[in-house]
């Protein structure tokens, strides 16, 4: 064992002089594992991005809603179908509730009614367009992750009787009041005034795209005497107890059964939605990337191996002789494999640092000039990398190793 150490430091020893010594060749050689390094990084690092991103951002809304809807969150192929639905009927939300409170067993906590719709919001010279528009009631808070930054939300009172009440979204606040306080002024939605009671806290985006700041939560009834109808995007949420998920589910399925007067041998006429069925949306984005990563991981490690054995062979040629001076001093083949190996191991390493350092900073740029958009380097990321790079100069380097050692010292020692 302590033959076997000796022989692995200085095997290291000779790697390190080499790669000194021949420094634009080594890194030619590594190359193809930088690239190979930077391609797997960077792919982890977009799908782990990606995946809290949509964590984060669906964590403003609770994961333990069921979204009542007419429409699925999903692609549907027969859309006619769905379009000829009814519309959500938020009168649904204070039946349910009036189910469970004759039932408090249920796994159902509550329902809360909305509807919505993207509309524009004016303050004297200002505006703000295709802002997302809720109506809903003084529960909402009770199921949101959102906070009030300023004033309140409004009550039931005001809810009720639908007054012209509004709590304001981060970003539409700073838009339409830039440096004031908005609580207590007025701002315009179609052609009606409202009062604003709150300013909610900055919420987020959705991976960059959606934001939840741009947003403005109004009463019901105020909702409905600006555009008289239900619309398509009428729905309920309902809160469950997240420990009995899928008994909810089967329970809020059979109410809304009922309530739509659905006959046992029809199909449901609505959807119930969960956070998941958004994560579902997002796996062809992250397949792909993970597909694409490791073709392109694949070729350039490939391509890396193949040139990393061709100058081990190289290497080998070049220092015949001097492995047959090694073995005629009593050098075993052992140490002879190990030092072509490790060598071929420390031209990956280095190429795998070198990406690694390369591919952070391709990370870190990115969330600098785009804050919003999720940006993670895990620890895992960079211990895989490095086993990819350790195991690449394995594969390479193992069979020049196995030709070096098996060289007889007298033909070496003869070899110009």
């Amino acid at each position: 064992m302590k033959r076997l150490l000796f022989e692995f430091n200085e095997s290291v020893r000779i790697a390190v002089q080499q790669i000194r010594a021949n420094r634009m060749r080594s890194f030619l050689t590594a190359l193809g594992v930088i690239i190979g390094i930077v391609a797997i990084t960077l792919m982890g690092s977009a799908i782990g991005g990606i995946d809290r991103g949509v964590n984060d951002s669906l964590a403003v809304v609770g994961d333990d809603i069921l979204y009542v809807t007419k429409w699925p969150w999903r692609d549907i192929e027969d859309w006619w179908n769905f379009h000829n639905r009814p519309k959500i009927r938020t009168e649904y939300a204070e039946q349910i509730n009036d189910h469970l409170a004759a039932h408090p067993d249920l796994p159902l906590k509550l329902a809360v009614p909305c509807d919505e719709m993207f509309t524009n919001v004016y303050r004297a010279d200002y505006a703000v367009n295709a802002v997302y528009t809720l109506g809903t009631t003084a529960d909402f808070p009770r199921i949101g992750r959102g906070d009030i930054k300023e004033g309140r939300f409004f009550n039931e009172t005001e809810a009720r009787g639908g007054r012209n009440v509004v709590v304001l979204g981060f970003d539409v606040a700073e838009a339409l009041f830039p440096g004031t306080n908005p609580v207590g002024q007025t701002v315009r939605i179609r052609d009606q005034q409202f009062t604003v009671v709150g300013v909610a806290a900055k919420q987020g985006s959705f991976l960059g795209m959606f934001s939840w700041d741009t947003n403005v939560i109004i009463p019901l009834p105020a909702f409905r005497r600006m555009f008289m109808r239900a619309t398509e995007g009428a729905h309920l949420r309902v809160q469950i107890d997240r420990t009995r998920a899928d008994e909810a589910r089967l329970e809020l399925r059979g109410i809304m059964r009922r309530l739509r007067g659905v006959s046992p041998e029809l199909p449901d006429n609505f959807e119930i939605n969960t956070q998941d069925s958004i994560k579902k949306q997002l796996d062809p984005v992250r397949n792909g990337l993970a597909l694409a990563g490791f073709v392109i991981t694949g070729l350039a490690l490939f391509v890396g191996a193949i040139g990393i054995m061709n100058i081990t062979y190289v290497s080998v040629k070049e220092r015949t002789r001097e492995i047959g001076t090694r073995k005629a001093l009593g050098a075993r083949r052992r140490a002879i494999l190990l030092q072509f190996l490790v060598e071929a191991v420390a031209i990956c390493v280095v190429g795998g640092v070198v990406g690694l350092i390369l591919s952070g900073t391709l990370a870190a740029s990115v969330a600098a000039l785009a804050p919003s958009l999720p940006v993670v380097f895990p620890l895992w990321l960079v211990l895989f990398s490095l086993a990819i790079s350790v195991a690449t100069g394995i594969v390479s380097g193992f069979a020049p190793a196995v030709n070096a050692s098996r060289l007889d010292p007298v033909e070496a020692l003869r070899y110009e």
